[in-house]
């Protein structure tokens, strides 16, 4: 009877393991991130974007160990050739295989779209943190100079960087990142204007919280729908752009594979052979389209005012 009561009467073990604060961020992060991928793919235009993203990521990693062609292989016999079966997308003035160059270009244009979305992105947010800035007259010149300094055309800053660096990637992927931060500093201002003046910004200042603290944390997740779409943009324009600077002689260098350099060895025999210049100028076209579709759908998947599964995170 006396173990009988003993075991009826002794308490029974109660778990005391808790979900340490980090594990729970970690845990809702994961989720929000899966909820934005699942938003983005479950949109016609967002599937659409991912695939063709997709498609040029493993192209451009699938270049660096194998073409059809190596690159400086040519004949002579074949030049301007009509797609075959040794060669799907036909030759171009040399007799090279367009398909090699175009699946090599596309890893030179993968890294300076990123590269110029990276600088875009360093350069606008540096300028839209100063021109919210609590000193009055320093946000006022911040509005000033971005305002005199966005009417410089990204052709002039490529010209005017090519005489100490030269044609190069380089040089498109500062005068583009340079042009498109200006732009994305001018079209963030108002959303991170209304967000520096709301009152729980005003509130974390008065607790103690540092200026880039409450930037970072409450400024700049209010103007992550509209950077969104800003940098989507900017990706596709910095292919437009590579394309025209090549072309003009301040792009890429001539020995650099990429659309760019496909389409300004081609275009001059346009009216002669013109699927040499149909295949490049489509797969600008595509991915360009493809990373504007992608921002656009982003833009809808990161607002909680758009996406409802967002704000069933908890």
């Amino acid at each position: 009877m006396t173990d009988s009561n003993n075991r009826n009467t002794s308490p029974k073990p109660v778990s005391c393991a808790t979900v340490p604060d980090g594990a729970k961020h970690t845990a809702a992060g994961s989720s929000a991130a899966k909820t934005v991928i699942a938003s983005i793919w479950h949109t016609g235009g967002g599937k659409y974007a991912m695939i063709v993203i997709g498609l040029w990521v493993a192209v451009s990693a699938i270049s660096l160990f194998w073409t059809p062609y190596r690159l400086l292989d040519t004949d002579g016999y074949h030049v301007w050739a009509s797609p075959s079966g040794s060669h799907p997308l036909g030759t171009d003035g040399v007799g090279s295989d367009v398909l090699s160059w175009l699946m090599a270009g596309s890893r030179t244009n993968l890294a300076i779209a990123l590269l110029t979305v990276c600088v875009a992105a360093a350069v606008g947010l540096l300028l839209v943190a100063a021109m919210v800035s609590r000193n009055s007259a320093f946000a006022s010149t911040s509005v000033v100079v971005v305002d005199a300094l966005i009417s410089l055309p990204t052709v002039l800053i490529a010209l005017i960087l090519t005489v100490p660096f030269g044609a190069s990637a380089a040089v498109i992927v500062i005068s583009c990142g340079f042009a498109y931060g200006m732009n994305l500093a001018r079209i963030l201002r108002p959303a991170a204007m209304l967000a520096a003046r709301s009152p729980y910004v005003e509130a974390s200042l008065w607790a103690g919280a540092s200026p880039i603290r409450v930037f970072f944390t409450h400024i700049l997740p209010n103007t992550l729908p509209v950077l969104s779409v800003q940098l989507s943009i900017s990706a596709g324009t910095s292919l437009l752009a590579e394309a025209g600077l090549t072309y003009l002689g301040v792009g890429v260098g001539s020995g650099v594979p990429s659309w760019g350099h496909s389409l300004s060895t081609s275009v001059r025999f346009i009216s002669i052979y013109p699927m040499a210049v149909l295949w490049p100028g489509l797969v600008v076209t595509v991915v360009v389209i493809a990373l504007n579709l992608f921002g656009d759908a982003l833009r809808d998947a990161i607002d909680p005012l758009t996406n409802s599964a967002l704000r069933d995170i908890s």
